[in-house]
């Protein structure tokens, strides 16, 4: 990123939305002010009630970037529907370098949410979402892909017990950005 004070012409930026609010800062931003909007997204898995789930989150939570003219579009993108501020250092506003940009765009193709696989590998933290045992955590033992099922260690009235359990029933305990980011550092590990 590099600092600019007046800006001419168009470069990214990154603006700073309210909790939760990202996609609609985004539309809000496309619609309303015309502007091109790159907010990059995740599809993960998470462990709930009703079993796991598929849910749709932002790579970076509460923030996107704006591709505009800033000197034009300041006060209007800081009055969006959504948009809690520009991110700045100071009194100054940061440009996002084109090549960042673009090499995010490359990960995140047609603005599709990017599907992160649950890599669940021998020692990793599962959660049960699923079945007799749900809300209980685990550790993984082994897979058993052709099975289409994996072996946990679940501790049954305080042993430790090994259980066979569908591969579809746990998630990773830890599904978290912060714990998700070695796996979108290793490709093989990232279904696109």
């Amino acid at each position: 990123m590099k600092l600019e004070d007046g800006i001419q012409g168009t470069a990214w930026h990154c603006a700073r939305t309210k909790p939760k609010h990202e996609h609609i800062a985004a539309a809000s931003l496309r619609k309303n002010l015309g502007l091109e909007v790159f907010l990059p997204r995740l599809r993960i898995e998470r462990a709930t009630r009703r079993g796991a789930v598929q849910a749709i989150e932002p790579l970076f939570p509460c923030y996107l970037f704006v591709h505009c003219a800033i000197d034009e579009n300041l006060n209007e993108i800081k009055h969006a529907n959504g948009i809690s501020s520009l991110v700045r250092f100071g009194d100054k506003i940061p440009v996002v370098e084109d090549s960042i940009i673009e090499e995010l765009q490359d990960c995140f193709e047609a603005d599709e949410p990017m599907t992160v696989e649950n890599c669940l590998a021998p020692g990793c933290e599962v959660s049960v979402a699923g079945g007799a045992f749900a809300g209980m955590r685990a550790y993984v033992l082994r897979n058993m892909p052709a099975k289409k099922r994996v072996q946990i260690l679940l501790d049954i009235l305080g042993r430790p017990t090994p259980v066979e359990v569908d591969r579809d029933s746990v998630v990773l305990a830890e599904n978290t950005l912060a714990h998700l980011a070695p796996l979108l550092a290793r490709r093989e590990m990232v279904r696109v």
